[in-house]
C-alpha cells in the first residue's frame, strides 16, 4: 500500500480513504474503511472513462456479476455506485498477496498447493458459470491468496454466456500468456466456460513452474503460440500433466468443466468436509477455514500475517470521521454496517487469528514494541526458458533457498527481510537488455544476481553499470568487463583467462607429467585458443608440450590419438567445449591404448560425454568452476532441504552458488548498518564485503578490486561413470 496523492480525496461514498493498493490508466484502488470499521478495497474509474456509455455498462455488469456470487473462494462485491460521476464498488478487502507476486518473489508453488488451488479455482468457476457468466480474465494477477486458500477477483470483463460484447468483434479482450484460443482469435460468440477452463490450466502451469505455458515475448507472438502450438508443460509435476493437457486442449468441447477438473484435484479431506456439518462450520466463522490453512509453502503464511498485521495496525479513523460525510443515494447506515460485517467474515475465514498473533505488540499506551522490519528486494536476471534454463533455474532455486534462510533468522541480528524478484531473459541479449532495464527502473531493488550467461550479460552490464546496480553473477564467465570500468558488475566466476591454471598445477603436483599433448579441437577456437596459449607457454612440470589440431569440420579424433602416442606423451588435455567431440577423443585415446592422465574444461562434464564416451571416460579430470555441494559438509542442510523443496535426488550446477551470491549481498546490505540502502553504497560496500559461503568465500582483491578466482577453481574427476568431486584444486593431493 502506497500513502494518498494531494488530489485523492478523503471519502468516496461514505467510506474514508486510507491508502492507495494499485493504480491504473483507468482508474485506482483504495484501502478504504467504513463507518462501521471495516476494511474495503475500493475501485474508483477516472471520469474520463466513466463518460463513455459502453465502459460505464461495462462496469455496472462487472458489479451486478460480481454481487450475485457468494461462493467462498470469489471476493463479494459489499457496496457500488455505477450511476456516480466517478464510478466505485467496493469488495471485501483480503490482504494477501496476489499468486503473480508469490510466485514471482518465492518461485513456483509445491504440487500439494497447485492442486489445492486448483481444486478451490475450479470450485469457484464452477459457481461462476452456474451464474450464467464467464469470466474472461482469470490469471495470476486476478487471484489473491489468504490463508484458507485462494480468491477469485475482478469480474471487470465477464458477462452473461452468450451476452453481446462490448467491444468490437476483432478486439482480443484477455491477458496474453493466460487468455483461450477461442479468445485469442477474437471469436467473442464463442467464449463460453471452457474458455475460463483453458485460462485455469495455464495459471496452474505457471504456478507449478513459474513461467507460462505459452513463453512470453511480445502479445502477438505469445497470441500465435496458444493458437497455433502445444503448451510447455516439461517442468509440470508429472502427475498433473494430464488434467492440465486436457485443460489447454485446442477445442472448447475437449476440455473438462470446471467441476470435473475441481473432482480431480481435490484431496480426500477437502471432500470429506463438504457436506452440510462442513459448510456450517465454514459459516460459523472460519473453523473450516483452519482446517485447510495448511495448503500453503511455509514462506507465504508469513508473508500473509506480516501484511495482514501492517494493516491491523493502521489507526482507527480519527476525529476527521466525527462529521460524516453524506450518504449516497440508496446507501444507509445500516446497509454500511451490514456490508461492513460481510466483509469483516472474509478477514475471519483467512485466519484472523493466525494475522493477530504475528501482529506488532502494542503497550498499555498503545506504543508499538516491534514493528515490521524492511524489506529488501533482490533481482534474479536469468535464463529460465532458453538453452541454459537447467542452470537458470538451479540459480533460482538456489536464491530462494537463501532468501528463507535469511528471512527465519533471528529477528534479534536481523534489521531487515529480504525479498526475491524473479526475470527470465530466455537467454536472449535483447530480452537480458529488457530485464536489466526493468530492474534498474525499480526503485525497490537493490542489486541483482545474474545473467545466466555471457551473451546475456554482455547486452546487460551496461544497463545495470548505468543505474549504479549492483550486478552479481555466478556462472557468466566473459572476461570483457574491467573492474575499473564497470563498477556495479561482480563477477564470482574466474574469467577464462585463468582456467587453465589447475591444468598445469594438477598434472604439476599431482601427476607430474613432464610431457603434455594438447589437443587442439577448432570447433571451440576461442576456448581452445586460450588453454593452448596459456599451456604452451607455461608446461605443466616445466617440461615440454605438443599440439594436435582437429578441424572444425572433421571428427577424425583416430590420427590424433595417434599422433598423442607418438609424441610418447605422458598426459594428454582436450582445449574444447563440444562433450560430444570430447567422447569421440576418448574413445580413440581408448582405442590407441593410451593409459595416462586426461583432462577437459568445464564445458564437458555433462551426461552426454560420460553416455557417449562409455568406459573410455574413465578416470577423465574435469576443470570447473562450480562445486558439488552433495560432497561438502557443511552444505549438508542445504542439500536436504534443496532435495526435499524441489523433489529432485541432485542439486543443480550453480545452485549452490546462487545462494551464496544472496547472502553476499544479504551482508553487504547488512554492513551499511543504519545507513539507508541505496546502490552506490551497495557497489562500494559490496567491494568491500567478504562472505565465507558454501562454496566458496567470496573476497575482491583490495588492490585490484577483482574476485580472488584462486577460491573459485574446482576438479572432478570421472569414477564408476560419474563426476567425482575432488575439491578446490590448489588442495587436491596424490592418489
Amino acid at each position: 500500500m502506497r500513502a494518498l496523492k494531494p488530489g485523492d480525496p478523503p471519502f468516496v461514498g461514505g467510506y474514508r480513504l486510507l491508502g492507495r493498493l494499485g493504480a491504473g490508466g483507468m482508474g485506482v484502488v483504495y484501502l478504504a474503511r467504513s463507518t462501521g470499521g471495516a476494511l474495503v478495497a475500493l475501485k474508483v474509474i477516472r471520469a474520463e472513462y466513466a463518460a463513455d456509455h459502453d465502459f460505464r455498462a461495462r462496469f455496472r455488469r462487472e458489479a451486478e456479476a460480481a454481487s450475485r456470487l457468494t461462493g467462498q473462494w470469489v471476493i463479494p462485491v459489499t457496496a457500488a455506485e455505477p450511476a456516480a460521476r466517478e464510478p466505485w464498488l467496493a469488495t471485501a478487502f483480503v490482504p494477501g498477496p496476489s499468486l503473480a507476486e508469490a510466485v514471482t518473489l518465492h518461485g513456483p508453488l509445491p504440487e500439494r498447493t497447485v492442486r489445492a488451488l486448483g481444486a478451490r479455482l475450479a470450485e469457484a468457476l464452477t459457481e461462476v458459470h452456474a451464474a450464467g457468466l464467464v469470466h474472461r480474465d482469470v490469471k495470476p494477477g486476478n487471484i489473491l491468496l489468504a490463508l484458507d486458500g485462494p480468491r477469485l477477483i475482478d469480474f471487470g470483463i465477464a458477462r452473461s454466456t452468450g451476452a453481446t460484447a462490448l467491444t468490437a468483434s476483432d478486439v482480443v479482450i484477455g491477458s496474453p500468456g493466460y487468455l483461450s484460443p477461442e479468445q485469442a482469435r477474437a471469436q467473442g460468440g464463442d467464449i463460453g466456460p471452457p474458455s475460463d477452463v483453458f485460462s485455469l490450466g495455464c495459471v496452474l502451469a505457471y504456478a507449478a513452474t513459474g513461467r507460462r505455458p505459452f513463453g512470453t515475448g511480445t502479445a502477438a507472438a505469445v497470441i500465435f503460440r496458444t493458437v497455433h502450438e502445444e503448451p510447455d508443460l516439461d517442468a509440470v509435476p508429472r502427475s498433473l500433466v494430464p488434467l492440465l493437457s486436457d485443460c489447454l486442449a485446442k477445442d472448447p468441447a475437449a476440455r473438462p468443466t470446471a467441476q470435473e477438473v475441481r473432482d480431480a484435484l481435490a484431496g480426500e479431506d477437502e471432500r470429506e468436509g463438504e457436506g452440510t456439518d462442513g459448510r456450517a462450520c465454514e459459516q460459523a466463522g472460519g473453523q473450516a477455514g483452519a482446517r485447510k490453512d495448511d495448503w500453503l509453502p511455509p514462506s507465504l503464511p508469513r508473508l500473509i500475517a506480516e501484511r495482514s498485521s501492517a494493516v491491523l495496525a493502521l489507526p482507527d479513523p480519527g476525529p476527521a470521521t466525527v462529521v460524516q460525510p453524506p450518504e449516497p443515494p440508496g446507501l444507509s447506515r445500516r446497509r454500511l454496517l451490514a456490508l461492513g460485517s460481510a466483509a469483516a467474515v472474509v478477514l475471519t475465514g483467512g485466519g484472523l487469528a493466525a494475522w493477530a498473533a504475528s501482529r506488532p505488540a502494542s503497550g498499555g499506551n498503545g506504543a508499538t514494541r516491534s514493528a515490521p522490519l524492511p524489506r529488501y528486494v533482490i533481482g534474479l536476471h536469468a535464463d529460465l526458458s532458453g538453452s541454459d534454463k537447467a542452470i537458470g533455474r538451479a540459480q533460482e532455486r538456489g536464491a530462494r533457498l537463501a532468501v528463507e534462510d535469511f528471512n527465519s533468522r533471528s529477528r534479534d541480528g536481523r534489521t531487515f527481510d529480504l525479498a526475491l524478484k524473479v526475470l527470465d531473459d530466455a537467454g536472449e541479449p535483447k530480452r537480458a537488455a529488457e530485464v536489466a532495464g526493468k530492474f534498474a527502473a525499480d526503485d525497490d531493488v537493490y542489486a541483482v544476481v545474474g545473467p545466466t550467461g555471457s551473451a546475456s550479460a554482455e547486452t546487460a552490464v551496461s544497463r545495470y553499470e548505468k543505474a549504479l546496480l549492483p550486478i552479481v553473477t555466478v556462472s557468466s564467465g566473459d572476461d570483457v568487463y574491467s573492474q575499473t570500468t564497470t563498477r556495479a558488475y561482480f563477477q564470482l566466476r574466474p574469467d577464462e583467462n585463468t582456467l587453465s591454471t589447475p591444468f598445469i598445477h594438477y598434472l604439476t603436483n599431482v601427476t607430474n607429467s613432464r610431457r603434455t599433448a594438447l589437443v587442439d579441437d577448432r570447433a571451440a577456437s576461442r576456448t581452445s585458443w586460450q588453454i593452448i596459449r596459456t599451456l604452451t607457454a607455461y608446461p605443466p612440470s616445466k617440461g615440454t608440450t605438443t599440439t594436435h589440431a582437429v578441424p572444425a569440420d572433421s571428427e577424425d579424433f583416430d590420427t590424433v590419438a595417434a599422433a598423442v602416442l607418438a609424441s610418447d606423451a605422458q598426459a594428454v588435455v582436450y582445449a574444447g567445449s563440444s562433450p560430444h567431440r570430447a567422447a569421440l577423443c576418448a574413445r580413440a585415446l581408448e582405442q590407441a591404448g593410451f593409459r595416462g592422465p586426461r583432462m577437459a574444461p568445464e564445458p564437458v562434464l555433462q551426461t552426454a560425454f560420460v553416455t557417449e564416451a562409455g568406459r573410455a571416460a574413465e578416470g577423465w579430470v574435469m576443470v570447473t568452476t562450480y562445486v558439488d555441494p552433495a560432497e561438502l559438509p557443511a552444505a549438508a542442510r542445504f542439500v536436504k532441504t534443496y532435495r526435499k523443496r524441489f523433489g529432485v535426488s541432485t542439486v543443480g550446477r550453480f545452485a549452490v552458488e546462487a545462494y551464496d551470491a544472496l547472502l553476499f549481498v544479504a551482508q553487504g546490505l547488512r554492513e551499511l548498518g543504519s545507513v539507508e540502502p541505496e546502490r552506490g553504497a551497495m557497489v562500494r560496500r559490496l567491494r568491500q564485503t567478504t562472505h565465507k559461503g558454501l562454496a566458496k568465500t567470496i573476497e575482491f582483491d583490495p588492490v585490484t578490486k577483482e574476485f580472488r578466482w584462486v577460491n573459485g577453481l574446482f576438479l572432478h574427476r570421472i569414477r564408476n561413470g560419474t563426476p567425482d568431486f575432488l575439491g578446490r584444486y590448489d588442495r587436491v593431493k596424490k592418489a
